[in-house]
């Protein structure tokens, strides 16, 4: 059984710093999703690169639906960097923005081949040159074939979250990273973002919040409010 989580009174949330409740935002999302982990498959860091790319504006379910048959043609940066654009189109198409995407896992893999002897690259400002890959790929990237903390990954859940907990009110992702780095501890940088987006899946969804069922809810200022959706 877990550890009981025993809500704390709204005049003690607000008595709290920012980084006091993110502190303990966090600490119940360990326990709450003790075994959150990257729910992408992949083998490789090249096929996690190109699993992150595919998965923008995508769920991850239907990249795993897609990337099988994708990693069986072409396994790697090499078959990639080759391969027939029309063919390469064709097997992510079911993604969305099949033409932008297949257009970047080329282009990126090509790359990886020429400037860094078909590995991908484990510094931020090297993953960043290649095409497609913004700090949200780069620290999945990073964080999950290498195990470097390099900074925060802030999807849509991760955004709508942390503006709802009151830890950011920037709009701009990178802002939002920034914000949530001063406030978490390194190492659980990358974990905090996981847990945050099975948060998110589960209860603090986009449109209907279930914060009747949230054990965030105490230390959230959005609790219990009208739901504005831009």
């Amino acid at each position: 059984m877990g550890t009981k989580i025993i809500p704390v009174s709204v005049t003690t949330r607000k008595s709290l710093s920012k980084k006091q409740r993110a502190i303990e935002v966090l600490a119940r999302l360990k326990r709450l999703y003790p075994d959150a982990t990257c729910s992408l498959n992949y083998s490789t860091p090249v096929q996690l690169l190109v699993a992150t790319i595919l998965s923008a504006q995508c769920t991850d379910e239907r990249v795993n639906k897609v990337t099988p048959a994708l990693f069986a043609r072409f396994p790697d940066a090499e078959s990639l960097a080759i391969a027939d654009l029309v063919e390469l189109e064709s097997l992510v198409r079911s993604t969305g923005f099949y033409r932008n995407k297949a257009k970047n896992i080329q282009a990126a893999c090509r790359m990886i081949v020429t400037e860094f002897n078909s590995v991908v690259p484990n510094q931020m400002q090297q993953l960043l040159k290649l095409p497609g890959v913004a700090r949200k790929t780069a620290n999945v990237v990073l964080a999950h074939a290498y195990g470097i903390n390099a900074g925060v990954t802030v999807d849509t859940h991760v955004k709508r979250l942390s503006e709802r907990l009151g830890l950011t009110e920037a709009k701009d992702p990178v802002r939002i990273e920034q914000d949530l780095m001063s406030l978490l501890p390194q190492p659980d940088w990358e974990n905090w973002s996981i847990r945050l987006i099975y948060h998110g899946r589960a209860i603090c969804k986009a449109r209907s919040p279930v914060c009747v069922a949230c054990e965030l809810a105490d230390l959230c200022p959005a609790a219990n409010k009208p739901v504005v959706v831009g």
